[in-house]
């Protein structure tokens, strides 16, 4: 059975990428050596994707020997201790209204673990090195950096390392925050005195650190001290920690050198966004997950409708079934498209021209005003949403932006991150940004 396992792997390895390879079939071991090929894997999750992804390829390649067909186990063990009784452990079952709670800082969504992750060509690579980083104990990065705009995925595969990390050792430390939580954590320290607390949580009271939206790091210069000194100390243990942002170390701008270094020293992973055949998929499994019916042609128009991102997919998604529920309606593409028209975004119409003309004729000023370089209120505010609004609804790049409103990209990035910031506290910008973006979407400038 040991030379029938070798002649597959060798097959197995021409069909399949490399690391995905090493990362799923090369751990396999061979078991028990009867008339039945019994395969050894190390646990439960590895079983269900070795399963899903490769089974049937395996049984392909056993079928096509010369040897004749062979009958495939595969089954969980311990794949270092053939000798070590095999068992395959009863399945977990849930308990109701609990989430995963680390030991610091935000809760974990349930849902965002790696089962439920849909990988595709677009995030293939950022799925098998999150997974990697969180199931292996030797690995050779310790660190990986997520890197896509908003609403691609990064928070879920983020968390699904910390999902993954508790599932299997319970007694690890795992922070999971955002650089706005470290931010304001470590100026509370200070203000109460307490800043030997704050360093020794995370210097040695923490093994793994989820840290996401680091590009609001910028600017912001005691922060970035006490992370890199913070980062040194995890690294010098090995830890294992997570980045994630929607610009590249490279990009943040006034952000010091000895950061910008620790934050690019680990991979640094891409994720695309989603093409048609993989929105399809997310949907179809979105839909599942919820025990949701949703006839296909329904699901094909949302798929090749909403493009924007997956959590615009999911909005789709989640308002066609709550509008037919709600209606006592059937699920059709009518139904659909009267939900989609509400939701679609017409970046291929709206430009920073238009953007601009619509802000002057709201606020009432002149081209000229709005990309001077007065700093007086009632212009930097306007300029400030005008820059936010081209970020939304164009694909230019924050360089592209800074550059149509007479500014360097890093004022642009803090225009948007002010906006951002106003619409979370609610108030005049809210129903400004509100108001505006009602009028681009209208296609009323």
């Amino acid at each position: 059975m040991e030379r029938i396992w070798q002649k597959v792997k060798a097959s197995l390895a021409a069909q399949i990428p490399p690391y995905a390879f090493r990362m799923w079939i090369e751990p396999l071991k061979i078991g028990a050596a009867d008339s039945r090929m019994q395969i050894h894997c190390p646990n439960l999750f590895f079983r269900k994707r070795v399963m899903e992804h490769y089974g049937e390829l395996i049984r392909s390649e056993l079928n096509r020997l010369p040897e004749g067909p062979v009958e495939l186990d595969v089954v969980i063990s311990n794949c270092n201790r053939p000798d070590i009784p095999l068992f395959e452990p009863p399945e977990q079952l849930p308990l109701p209204n609990m989430a995963i709670q680390p030991h610091y800082g935000r809760l974990l969504r349930q849902d965002y673990t790696f089962d439920q992750f849909v990988v595709g060509k677009n995030n293939e690579f950022a799925y098998s090195a999150a997974l990697s980083l969180a199931v292996r104990k030797n690995i050779q990065h310790s660190s990986l950096f997520l890197l896509s705009k908003t609403g691609m995925g990064k928070s879920h595969l983020s968390q699904a390392i910390g999902h993954q990390i508790l599932s299997d050792s319970p007694a690890e430390r795992v922070y999971y925050m955002t650089a706005e939580d470290f931010t304001n954590e470590m100026v509370n320290s200070y203000k109460t005195n307490s800043v030997n607390v704050f360093k020794e949580k995370y210097h040695r009271g923490c093994d793994v650190l989820l840290l996401e939206d680091v590009q609001y790091l910028t600017g912001k210069g005691r922060t970035q001290i006490e992370l890199a000194h913070t980062l040194d100390s995890l690294f010098n243990e090995n830890k294992k920690i997570i980045f994630s942002s929607c610009c590249s170390p490279s990009e943040i701008p006034k952000l010091s050198e000895s950061l910008r270094s620790r934050l690019a020293c680990g991979l640094i992973s891409n994720i695309d966004p989603p093409d048609y055949r993989m929105r399809y998929r997310i949907l179809t499994k979105y839909a599942k997950a919820n025990d949701w019916v949703i006839p296909k042609e329904v699901l094909e128009f949302l798929a090749s409708e909403l493009t924007q991102d997956v959590r615009q997919l999911k909005s789709g998604l989640v308002g066609v079934s709550a509008k037919a529920s709600l209606l006592g309606c059937p699920i059709d593409t009518d139904l659909a498209a009267d939900v989609v028209k509400n939701m679609i975004c017409k970046s291929e119409t709206i430009s920073i021209g238009n953007i601009k003309k619509l802000i002057c004729k709201y606020y009432d000023l002149s081209p000229k005003e709005l990309i001077s370089r007065s700093r007086k209120q009632a212009l930097v505010r306007p300029r400030q949403i005008a820059m936010y609004l081209a970020r939304r609804y164009t694909d230019q790049s924050l360089q592209a932006i800074g550059r149509s409103f007479n500014r360097y990209h890093a004022t642009a990035l803090h225009a948007i991150g002010a906006v951002e910031e106003g619409i979370r506290q609610g108030g005049m910008i809210q129903r400004h940004v509100e108001y505006l973006c009602k009028k681009l979407e209208a296609g009323d400038y």
